[in-house]
Protein backbone atom coordinates (compact mmCIF):
# COMPACT_ATOMS: atom_id res chain seq x y z
CA UNK A 1 0.00 0.00 0.00
CA UNK A 2 2.61 1.95 0.79
CA UNK A 3 4.42 1.72 -2.36
CA UNK A 4 1.12 2.60 -4.38
CA UNK A 5 1.09 5.59 -2.79
CA UNK A 6 5.06 6.52 -3.49
CA UNK A 7 4.15 5.68 -6.96
CA UNK A 8 0.91 7.15 -7.63
CA UNK A 9 2.52 10.92 -7.89
CA UNK A 10 5.28 9.14 -10.82
CA UNK A 11 2.42 7.79 -12.62
CA UNK A 12 0.40 10.77 -12.68
CA UNK A 13 3.33 12.98 -14.26
CA UNK A 14 4.17 10.34 -16.24
CA UNK A 15 0.53 9.95 -17.35
CA UNK A 16 0.41 14.04 -17.82
CA UNK A 17 3.68 14.22 -19.29
CA UNK A 18 2.50 11.39 -21.84
CA UNK A 19 -1.38 13.46 -22.26
CA UNK A 20 1.10 16.85 -22.95
CA UNK A 21 3.34 14.95 -25.55
CA UNK A 22 -0.10 13.68 -27.38
CA UNK A 23 -1.42 16.82 -27.62
CA UNK A 24 1.63 18.59 -29.07
CA UNK A 25 1.36 16.07 -31.61
CA UNK A 26 -2.13 16.26 -32.55
CA UNK A 27 -2.06 20.14 -32.37
CA UNK A 28 1.33 20.50 -34.42
CA UNK A 29 0.65 22.95 -36.87
CA UNK A 30 1.21 22.04 -40.88
CA UNK A 31 3.47 24.84 -42.27
CA UNK A 32 2.59 24.16 -45.65
CA UNK A 33 -0.75 25.56 -45.17
CA UNK A 34 0.28 28.60 -42.95
CA UNK A 35 0.18 31.82 -45.34
CA UNK A 36 4.05 33.14 -44.61
CA UNK A 37 5.33 36.21 -46.90
CA UNK A 38 9.01 36.69 -48.06
CA UNK A 39 10.55 40.08 -47.27
CA UNK A 40 13.26 39.23 -50.33
CA UNK A 41 10.03 39.03 -52.54
CA UNK A 42 7.49 41.79 -51.14
CA UNK A 43 8.38 44.50 -54.31
CA UNK A 44 8.19 41.83 -56.91
CA UNK A 45 4.55 40.47 -55.09
CA UNK A 46 3.18 44.30 -55.35
CA UNK A 47 4.20 43.71 -58.87
CA UNK A 48 2.34 41.30 -59.39
CA UNK A 49 -0.66 42.84 -57.65
CA UNK A 50 -0.30 45.62 -59.67
CA UNK A 51 -0.62 43.26 -62.80
CA UNK A 52 -3.78 41.87 -61.35
CA UNK A 53 -5.68 45.05 -60.58
CA UNK A 54 -4.70 45.98 -64.24
CA UNK A 55 -7.24 42.91 -65.21
CA UNK A 56 -7.42 41.32 -68.58
CA UNK A 57 -5.52 37.30 -67.64
CA UNK A 58 -7.08 34.58 -69.33
CA UNK A 59 -4.04 31.93 -68.28
CA UNK A 60 -2.46 32.25 -64.94
CA UNK A 61 0.68 30.85 -63.95
CA UNK A 62 1.50 29.83 -60.08
CA UNK A 63 4.23 28.32 -59.12
CA UNK A 64 8.29 28.58 -57.45
CA UNK A 65 11.45 28.96 -59.53
CA UNK A 66 10.34 25.99 -62.25
CA UNK A 67 7.42 28.48 -63.49
CA UNK A 68 9.40 31.77 -62.91
CA UNK A 69 12.16 29.85 -65.32
CA UNK A 70 9.32 31.06 -68.22
CA UNK A 71 11.17 34.07 -67.89
CA UNK A 72 14.47 32.70 -68.34
CA UNK A 73 15.25 29.66 -71.01
CA UNK A 74 11.27 29.55 -71.74
CA UNK A 75 11.41 33.25 -72.19
CA UNK A 76 11.02 32.93 -75.68
CA UNK A 77 8.73 30.10 -75.96
CA UNK A 78 6.54 32.13 -73.41
CA UNK A 79 6.29 34.91 -75.87
CA UNK A 80 5.21 32.67 -79.14
CA UNK A 81 3.04 30.66 -77.29
CA UNK A 82 1.21 32.29 -73.86
CA UNK A 83 1.68 35.88 -74.20
CA UNK A 84 -0.89 35.54 -76.95
CA UNK A 85 -3.06 34.28 -74.86
CA UNK A 86 -3.11 36.77 -72.25
CA UNK A 87 -0.88 35.01 -69.97
CA UNK A 88 1.08 36.33 -66.47
CA UNK A 89 3.15 34.84 -64.56
CA UNK A 90 3.34 34.50 -60.90
CA UNK A 91 5.92 32.46 -59.79
CA UNK A 92 8.94 32.88 -57.54
CA UNK A 93 12.22 31.04 -56.91
CA UNK A 94 12.44 29.38 -53.69
CA UNK A 95 8.81 29.71 -52.84
CA UNK A 96 6.51 27.10 -51.19
CA UNK A 97 3.12 25.92 -50.86
CA UNK A 98 2.59 28.58 -47.90
CA UNK A 99 4.55 31.55 -49.44
CA UNK A 100 2.29 30.87 -52.54
CA UNK A 101 -1.10 30.84 -50.49
CA UNK A 102 0.00 33.73 -48.58
CA UNK A 103 0.46 35.93 -52.25
CA UNK A 104 -2.72 34.43 -53.10
CA UNK A 105 -4.85 36.32 -49.99
CA UNK A 106 -3.04 39.47 -50.46
CA UNK A 107 -3.46 40.64 -53.85
CA UNK A 108 -2.42 38.25 -56.47
CA UNK A 109 -5.55 37.13 -57.25
CA UNK A 110 -7.75 40.91 -56.74
CA UNK A 111 -9.06 42.20 -60.09
CA UNK A 112 -8.72 38.77 -62.02
CA UNK A 113 -10.88 36.10 -63.07
CA UNK A 114 -8.69 33.82 -65.18
CA UNK A 115 -10.40 31.35 -67.37
CA UNK A 116 -7.66 28.90 -66.38
CA UNK A 117 -4.79 28.44 -63.45
CA UNK A 118 -1.74 26.27 -64.30
CA UNK A 119 -0.57 25.66 -60.71
CA UNK A 120 2.71 23.67 -60.02
CA UNK A 121 3.99 24.21 -56.04
CA UNK A 122 5.66 21.97 -53.43
CA UNK A 123 9.64 21.26 -55.01
CA UNK A 124 10.87 23.37 -51.93
CA UNK A 125 8.80 21.97 -49.26
CA UNK A 126 10.16 18.54 -49.93
CA UNK A 127 13.27 19.58 -47.74
CA UNK A 128 11.00 19.91 -44.22
CA UNK A 129 7.48 18.71 -44.96
CA UNK A 130 5.95 15.34 -45.27
CA UNK A 131 4.21 13.94 -48.64
CA UNK A 132 1.12 14.43 -46.95
CA UNK A 133 1.50 17.67 -45.52
CA UNK A 134 2.64 19.10 -48.92
CA UNK A 135 -0.67 18.07 -50.35
CA UNK A 136 -2.69 19.48 -47.91
CA UNK A 137 -0.65 22.60 -48.77
CA UNK A 138 -1.01 22.55 -52.62
CA UNK A 139 -4.59 21.70 -51.65
CA UNK A 140 -5.09 24.48 -49.97
CA UNK A 141 -3.72 26.64 -52.37
CA UNK A 142 -6.32 25.09 -55.07
CA UNK A 143 -9.26 25.69 -52.42
CA UNK A 144 -8.00 29.44 -52.46
CA UNK A 145 -7.71 30.03 -55.85
CA UNK A 146 -11.54 28.80 -56.29
CA UNK A 147 -12.48 30.84 -53.53
CA UNK A 148 -11.52 34.23 -55.03
CA UNK A 149 -11.84 33.08 -58.46
CA UNK A 150 -14.66 30.66 -58.42
CA UNK A 151 -15.11 30.19 -62.00
CA UNK A 152 -11.20 29.71 -62.43
CA UNK A 153 -10.22 25.68 -63.67
CA UNK A 154 -6.88 25.24 -62.29
CA UNK A 155 -4.68 22.71 -64.54
CA UNK A 156 -2.56 21.13 -61.43
CA UNK A 157 0.37 19.44 -62.40
CA UNK A 158 1.88 17.10 -61.08
CA UNK A 159 5.20 18.30 -59.00
CA UNK A 160 8.22 17.60 -61.69
CA UNK A 161 10.74 14.56 -60.83
CA UNK A 162 14.14 15.99 -59.40
CA UNK A 163 17.56 14.31 -58.39
CA UNK A 164 19.31 12.27 -61.23
CA UNK A 165 18.24 8.93 -60.40
CA UNK A 166 15.05 7.06 -60.27
CA UNK A 167 16.28 5.43 -57.20
CA UNK A 168 16.78 9.31 -55.05
CA UNK A 169 14.08 9.27 -51.91
CA UNK A 170 12.70 12.34 -53.49
CA UNK A 171 11.52 10.37 -56.42
CA UNK A 172 9.25 8.40 -53.81
CA UNK A 173 8.23 11.46 -51.96
CA UNK A 174 7.32 13.18 -54.95
CA UNK A 175 5.06 10.36 -56.06
CA UNK A 176 3.28 10.08 -53.08
CA UNK A 177 2.45 13.90 -53.07
CA UNK A 178 1.38 13.66 -56.86
CA UNK A 179 -0.62 10.27 -56.06
CA UNK A 180 -2.70 12.66 -53.66
CA UNK A 181 -2.73 15.80 -55.24
CA UNK A 182 -4.31 13.92 -58.53
CA UNK A 183 -7.34 13.00 -56.54
CA UNK A 184 -8.50 16.96 -56.50
CA UNK A 185 -9.28 16.25 -60.15
CA UNK A 186 -13.36 16.27 -60.66
CA UNK A 187 -14.01 16.97 -64.17
CA UNK A 188 -14.93 19.88 -63.73
CA UNK A 189 -12.85 22.80 -61.89
CA UNK A 190 -9.68 20.92 -61.25
CA UNK A 191 -7.68 19.06 -63.95
CA UNK A 192 -4.74 17.12 -62.82
CA UNK A 193 -2.04 16.69 -65.10
CA UNK A 194 0.95 14.27 -65.05
CA UNK A 195 3.56 14.87 -67.64
CA UNK A 196 6.42 13.79 -65.89
CA UNK A 197 7.49 10.84 -67.75
CA UNK A 198 8.12 13.39 -70.70
CA UNK A 199 11.15 14.55 -68.97
CA UNK A 200 12.70 11.15 -68.09
CA UNK A 201 14.87 8.45 -69.67
CA UNK A 202 13.54 5.12 -69.95
CA UNK A 203 15.08 3.70 -66.89
CA UNK A 204 14.13 6.83 -65.01
CA UNK A 205 17.16 8.77 -65.33
CA UNK A 206 16.59 12.45 -65.26
CA UNK A 207 18.68 13.33 -68.26
CA UNK A 208 21.11 16.40 -67.68
CA UNK A 209 20.21 17.61 -71.87
CA UNK A 210 16.93 18.32 -70.23
CA UNK A 211 17.52 19.48 -66.31
CA UNK A 212 21.10 20.22 -65.78
CA UNK A 213 21.11 20.52 -62.08
CA UNK A 214 18.33 17.88 -61.90
CA UNK A 215 15.71 20.29 -60.82
CA UNK A 216 15.41 23.42 -63.24
CA UNK A 217 14.87 23.05 -67.15
CA UNK A 218 16.54 24.50 -69.58
CA UNK A 219 15.12 25.32 -72.96
CA UNK A 220 14.36 22.08 -74.41
CA UNK A 221 12.43 21.35 -70.65
CA UNK A 222 10.02 24.06 -71.58
CA UNK A 223 9.48 23.18 -74.74
CA UNK A 224 8.42 19.63 -73.44
CA UNK A 225 6.12 21.23 -70.67
CA UNK A 226 4.35 23.29 -73.20
CA UNK A 227 3.99 20.72 -75.99
CA UNK A 228 2.65 18.05 -73.00
CA UNK A 229 -0.09 20.57 -71.94
CA UNK A 230 -0.99 22.51 -75.00
CA UNK A 231 -3.68 20.45 -75.67
CA UNK A 232 -5.03 20.61 -72.33
CA UNK A 233 -4.80 24.58 -72.00
CA UNK A 234 -6.18 24.81 -75.28
CA UNK A 235 -9.25 23.38 -74.44
CA UNK A 236 -9.81 24.62 -70.95
CA UNK A 237 -9.21 28.35 -72.37
CA UNK A 238 -12.05 27.57 -74.65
Amino acid sequence: MKLLRHLAPVLLISLLGSAALSAQTITAPNLATLPVPRNEWIVRHEGFNAIAQKGGVDLLFVGDSITDGWRGAGKTLWAERYEPLKAANFGIGGDKTEHVLWRLQNGNLDGIQPKVAVLMIGTNNTARDTAPQIAEGVTAIVNEIHKRCPATKVLLLAVFPRAEKADNPLRAKIAEINGTIAKLDDGRKVFFLDINQKFLEADGTLPKSIMPDALHSNAAGYQIWADAMQEKVTALLK
